[in-house]
């Protein structure tokens, strides 16, 4: 069976900055799209021209440099939106125009005070109208993961009938359960007209931690195109993890899916995207975390060192990172000890190894992680107490 392709898109710039206090400026947001580019993404999500001036402007200045992929600008279903957009993206080599309106029970009555079928003509009158500029027309239903799913799919027929070519399936708040999302999708597939003429797209929310889950939960019912974010950044819990689905459809093989992410810049891109925005990668983040291949565990550290695949279904060079880390802790047993004297140089016998493994203990015990500069008083405290000092043979060797 020939592998399919899944779409990135990527929403860094847009749906990323929206987090507080993450405020990109013009230089800093083409760096990243430029790396985003090089990543290999679809799709990258440049801004919200109409927000600004200078988003409008960095839209524009990202337009004229993006060499491979298509460069999208977030509208609202209004004129004024889309006018704008198209402006900012006229020299981009690929534009398009991703507009949308809200289609859930609350967001009709509450938000827009309006009936089901003013929100249908409002959307279609936007697709048509944006169709003007490009021929590429996303379609947005906000908040379609509370979405009746009957009249979601009324929605999205009319959307392609005026022209969109995407289909972005929400889930703004988070709400789905995987199950629910993929239903969601499969309903879609099965009960709308002319879907087969557009690509379903997954934009999912982590307000419950499910947003990586529910965008393959989507591609597995059908959507070809995934809307994510560099570390899983975005409104409020953030938005589905580039990082994590670039690598599950990687390593789950028997799905026969790719992408054309460049998986060894993820970790150096995750870096770039961290420090422009001043947001720190939690240690345990999937993929990126500094944690991710690291080890502290003493049985854990064996397997790892016997053999790294018993521990890591991941070879951490396929991230950009040069090696897993062995952490000695409390809990680090002697192949762990062993294992990083040697790092450094040090040979040492069975019998060393036995002695000094409860001096190591109890150094470990005082601190958090035992690093190579403990461990060369380690050595000197043993060879103080040996008329014969342990083998000192490649000093620190790497």
């Amino acid at each position: 069976m020939s592998r399919e392709k899944i779409q990135i898109f990527d929403t860094t710039l847009r749906d990323g900055e929206q987090v507080p206090g993450c405020k990109l400026n013009k230089d800093e947001k083409i760096a990243i799209a430029k790396k985003l580019d090089e990543l290999g993404v679809d799709v990258i999500e440049a801004g919200f021209p109409i927000s600004s001036p200078g988003d409008f402007d960095s839209v524009r200045a990202i337009s004229r440099m993006v060499v491979s992929a298509c460069v999208c600008g977030l509208t609202r279903a209004k004129k004024k939106d889309i006018e704008c957009a198209a402006r900012a993206l006229e020299k981009a080599k690929k534009p398009r125009i991703h507009t949308g309106i809200g289609t859930s029970e609350s967001h009709i009555k509450y938000k827009f005070n309006a009936s089901p079928q003013e929100i249908i003509d409002r959307a279609t009158e936007a697709v048509s109208f944006a169709r003007r500029y490009v021929e590429d027309v996303e379609f947005y239903a906000e908040d379609a993961g509370r979405t009746d799913n009957a009249f979601l799919a009324r929605v999205c027929k009319e959307v392609i009938k005026a022209g969109a070519t995407v289909l972005n399936i929400p889930d703004t708040t988070g709400y789905c359960l995987p199950e629910q999302y993929g239903n969601k999708i499969k309903y879609l597939r099965n009960h709308v007209e002319g879907i087969e003429k557009v690509v379903i797209s997954c934009h999912c929310h982590n307000d419950l931690g499910l947003a990586t889950a529910n965008a393959i939960a989507g591609i597995l019912n059908g959507a070809r195109q995934i809307e994510c974010t560099i570390n899983g950044i975005g409104e409020r819990a953030g938005n589905t993890s580039l990082e994590e689905v670039a690598m599950i459809l990687k390593q789950h093989t028997a799905l026969n899916f790719y992408t054309n992410i460049r998986s060894e810049m993820l970790t150096s891109m995750s870096h770039l995207v961290s420090e422009s925005m001043g947001m720190m990668v939690q240690p345990n983040k999937a993929i990126v975390g500094s944690n991710a291949f690291a080890h502290s565990s003493g049985i854990h550290q064996d397997g790892v060192i016997k053999n790294r695949e018993t521990y890591e279904i991941i070879n951490p060079k396929e991230v950009g990172i040069h090696k897993s880390s062995i952490i000695l802790t409390a809990r680090s047993g002697r192949s762990a000890l062993a294992y990083r004297l040697k790092k450094i140089g040090y040979e040492i016998t069975k019998t060393q190894l036995d002695d000094l493994y409860p001096i190591f203990l109890d150094m470990a015990d005082q601190k958090k992680e035992i690093g190579d500069e403990d461990l060369e008083i380690l050595i000197e405290q043993y060879a103080g107490k040996q008329k014969n000092d342990i083998i000192h043979k490649n000093p620190r060797r790497k």
